[in-house]
């Protein structure tokens, strides 16, 4: 009983406080579809040049929220999938807290985050580069309308306006995360830590996969888990870094509600779960401590 109570408590927490950035991206994606298609299109072609530096900055700060926003800005085709993989890797969840409350010292939390940040930069650059060149259409045949149509939100309604079609998917999109996030939390209290921190005490390039796969989980457990390990010394730089780069929050959850594009979804999760664990490996090879 105490788990599940501890599950909802938890679960309302976190769901509550991304609904202020759920709903001011819809605003934003709204305000968008409102103006003629020519004005935003300008702005957000001068936009797009910094995007992958703006996504992989903004990940850095301490709030799921950002990567829940950029997985819906996605899929409404306001920015690319490199710049929603920069956000994703660069995205600290849990980490920084932890750290300020462990005392570690500002020099080490300072590196690993400009580790996240130039690690999210190159591969958003990268992805898109190589997507322009393969030709693979993830961004192109997107459009706030799908998002519209899905949700049934109105937008075309005068009533209400952009606010209301904004507070509908907004809505639409906590009470999906609620469930889920409900669901993951129960998994991970019944499970216990204990049972988590076995798997990972395993052999080094084994622990490396093994963290990058238990950072997927959509729940701030998952990034409570590792960051304890890693300052317990139970876990390499590498390890830490695998588990944390893959641990997006309810991103992930966000991408596979609003994009109608399931294998798409698919292609992306499984591109950031390789460049967790190869960009753990590489900090491991090379000796790289924080």
């Amino acid at each position: 009983m105490a788990v599940i109570i501890d599950s909802i408590i938890d679960t309302v927490k976190d769901t509550v406080t991304l609904i202020p950035f759920l709903f001011i991206t819809y605003l934003v994606m709204e305000w968008l579809e409102d103006k003629t298609e020519e004005q935003s299109v300008a702005m957000l072609s001068r936009i797009s040049r910094f995007s992958h530096v703006l996504g992989a900055g903004i990940g850095l700060i301490p709030q799921c929220g950002f990567s829940a926003g950029a997985a819906s800005l996605y899929s409404g085709g306001v920015i690319t999938a490199g710049t929603l993989v920069a956000v994703f890797l660069s995205t600290s969840d849990e980490m920084i807290p932890i750290f300020l409350s462990s005392s570690v010292a500002p020099a080490t939390i300072g590196r690993i985050l400009a580790a996240k940040f130039v690690i999210a930069l190159i591969s958003g650059i990268v992805i898109d580069a190589a997507s322009h060149v393969i030709r693979y259409g993830f961004h192109a045949d997107k459009h706030i309308h799908d998002l519209c149509e899905r949700d049934h939100c109105g937008c075309e309604d005068e009533e209400g306006g952009i606010v209301r079609s904004a507070l509908i998917h907004t809505l639409k999109i906590t009470g999906f995360i609620f469930v889920i996030s409900f669901a993951l939390s129960l998994l991970m209290g019944f499970a216990g830590k204990n049972t988590i921190a076995s798997l990972l005490s395993a052999a080094p390039l084994l622990s490396t996969i093994l963290t990058g796969v238990i950072g997927l989980i959509p729940n701030c457990a998952a990034s409570v888990v590792i960051t304890q390990m890693y300052l317990e010394g139970l876990l390499t730089g590498g390890q830490l870094m695998s588990g944390l780069l893959v641990g997006a929050g309810v991103g992930l959850l966000v991408l596979f509600r609003t994009n109608n594009h399931h294998k798409e979804n698919i292609a992306i999760t499984a591109v950031l779960l390789v460049l967790g664990i190869c960009w753990g490996v590489l900090i491991d090879m090379l000796g790289i401590a924080f």
